[in-house]
């Protein structure tokens, strides 16, 4: 290149530099799309009120269209950073308040549905909220409503006018990938700090939904040949054997609570998460604020750049409750996810398998099955059903957890009267093994009396990771029977103030292929005389009645087979 070659390109370029400063160009700003309140009978609107980050207010979207309708996902995530198109949501699954998505977006805190088709989107009101503490007041049922503040959809054409680069001149898009799969749990702490909703709802919906999502169906099974269901599901769907392995989890981020506010006081909810996710990463508000605060412009009032999260299952509790199972029927959150996949035949028979042994191998516990024989029919249509383990229990282990130095307890005398039951039940039946020389149908049996909050986090795992039949008052102690090996005697067995009743570990307890039995004094029922949910004067109380004979011919007969 010549001096003079130079000169002129160099020219050139200062004239061009003056002709740009002189006509400046402005971005246009995004318009908005979805109303918040989208459900299943949205109500009449004639303007969608505008976003105020994001621009003007435009006519509402067609009419939600079936899930079924959303374009299958792609199978990797797609690169941002120097994409001509960024890339569209799609979403994998979908239950209320259980949504997997791929490649959405996040500014000021927003969930950004990005997409040609908003139609093709479940009402946004079964998928998110705004996260507010829940009270039972129609003022705070109303404020949990979601808003386009929490989640909103764009259109392809106004994301790229808003974050992205003009690739062809060398820029970049304005969008970070937060790469990995991501699982973000809109629940306030309220809820998290307790053992049970954090690993009994949260942890185990979360796991049968993830994993569920990346299983092939199994619905087009032909059921015809199987008895009605006596388990949880409303539908027989034949579930596959052995489940998939799901992608990892690389990030977990709680939107709405402090650090210490996913903890519970045991510490129980580290412990579980740690053991069973060694390797994740935990978010929580600030972290979450940090990523918020970037994406605005130095005015602080217009957004200027996006994050991109190539998969997230996005979890929310008052969506779910907009669910037929959560809403009108359990009050689990657990159960939308649950219903979900086994619904369509993705939840394989011992889906929570890998989860629990993760937790007992943590906690340094024998998780070989040497324990264990094989002798159960395996025509049998209650197991063929529940999908429980096909073995029985070399040896009987008993667990009551004793509540006597909390507030919800048994009355005393009846506490002694209990134990005294089940340790002559124990005697009596490991006289009868022994008569049999150890052999036969007989088996050892074994009864442990526990104050759980005198034990180790180890050995509380070690204990219930090997228990047959899990008694106690209704508790959060109760949540320990997550580590039970299932097997088709498996049993819960919970004990109640007179003609009170929830629904917490009755149906985690038959999620996972287990029996429950509720005790009332000396009167038990089971799933076919299940009460209502009722909380009577002396739920919480400390004179609670209870029957021990009633309560040990209850697990001899289950043992049996005939309970």
């Amino acid at each position: 290149m010549t001096r003079r070659d130079a000169i002129l390109i160099l020219l050139g370029a200062i004239s061009m530099q003056i002709f740009s400063s002189l006509i400046p160009f402005e971005r246009p700003s995004i318009n908005i799309s979805t109303h918040s309140t989208f459900g299943s009978n949205p109500a009449p609107i004639d303007k969608i009120p505008p976003n105020p980050l994001l621009g003007l207010e435009r006519e509402p979207p067609a009419t939600t269209a079936p899930i079924d309708e959303i374009p299958p996902s792609k199978s990797a995530p797609t690169p941002i950073g120097s994409a001509i198109h960024l890339p569209e949501t799609s979403i994998v699954s979908h239950a209320p308040g259980w949504t997997l998505f791929r490649d959405i977006y996040m500014a000021n805190g927003t969930l950004f549905i990005l997409s040609s088709s908003p139609k093709n989107f479940p009402p946004i009101r079964d998928m998110t909220s705004t996260g507010l503490e829940a009270l039972n007041t129609p003022e705070n049922i109303a404020a949990r409503e979601p808003t386009k503040l929490n989640m909103d959809i764009i259109t392809p054409e106004e994301a790229q006018r808003y974050w992205g680069g003009d690739v062809k001149r060398g820029e970049k898009n304005r969008v970070w990938s937060v790469e990995g799969n991501t699982m973000l749990f809109n629940d306030p702490g309220q809820f998290l700090n307790h053992y049970y909703h954090f690993v009994g709802e949260l942890l185990l919906g979360t796991w049968a939904f993830w994993q569920g999502a990346f299983s092939p169906s199994h619905s087009y099974l032909d059921p015809t040949n199987l008895p009605p269901r006596k388990d949880i599901t409303s539908t027989t769907v034949v579930p596959p054997s052995e489940p998939i392995k799901p992608p990892p989890v690389d990030r977990i981020i709680f939107a709405h609570a402090r650090p210490h506010e996913w903890r519970d006081h045991p510490g129980f909810n580290a412990y579980f998460l740690r053991a069973a996710f060694p390797s994740v990463n935990v978010e929580t508000e600030y972290d979450w604020k940090d990523r918020v605060d970037v994406t605005f412009a130095p005015d602080g009032h217009h957004l200027t750049r996006a994050w991109h999260f190539p998969t997230l299952l996005l979890t929310d509790r008052s969506a779910a409750f907009r669910g037929q199972y959560c809403g009108s029927q359990n009050q689990r959150i657990v159960s939308e996810a649950v219903e979900k996949m086994r619904g369509e035949g993705r939840l394989a028979r011992n889906w929570w398998e890998s989860v629990r042994r993760d937790v007992l191998k943590f906690a340094g516990a024998d998780t070989k099955t040497k324990d264990i024989i094989k002798t159960v029919n395996l025509a049998d249509p209650d197991i063929l059903e529940s999908g429980i383990d096909m073995a029985m229990p070399k040896k009987i282990v008993i667990t009551y957890i004793s509540r006597q130095d909390v507030k919800r307890r048994l009355i005393e005398a009846d506490h002694e009267a209990l134990v005294k039951s089940l340790r002559e039940l124990v005697e009596r039946k490991n006289s009868e093994w022994i008569k049999e020389g150890r052999k036969g149908t007989s088996r050892e049996w074994e009864l442990n009396v526990v104050k759980a909050e005198q034990m180790t986090k180890d050995n509380q795992i070690k204990t219930f990771g090997r228990t047959s039949i899990l008694l106690g008052v209704h508790g959060n102690g109760l949540t320990h029977l997550v580590l039970m090996a299932r097997s088709p005697i498996t049993t819960v067995i919970e004990m109640f103030y007179p003609k009170g009743f929830a629904h917490d570990y009755e149906w985690t307890a038959k999620a996972l292929g287990m029996k429950h039995f509720g005790i009332w004094n000396d009167t038990y029922f089971g799933e076919r005389n299940m009460p209502n949910v009722d909380y009577p004067d002396g739920f919480q109380g400390t004179q609670i009645p209870v029957f021990g004979p009633t309560v040990a011919k209850l697990i001899e007969d289950r043992v049996a087979g005939l309970a």
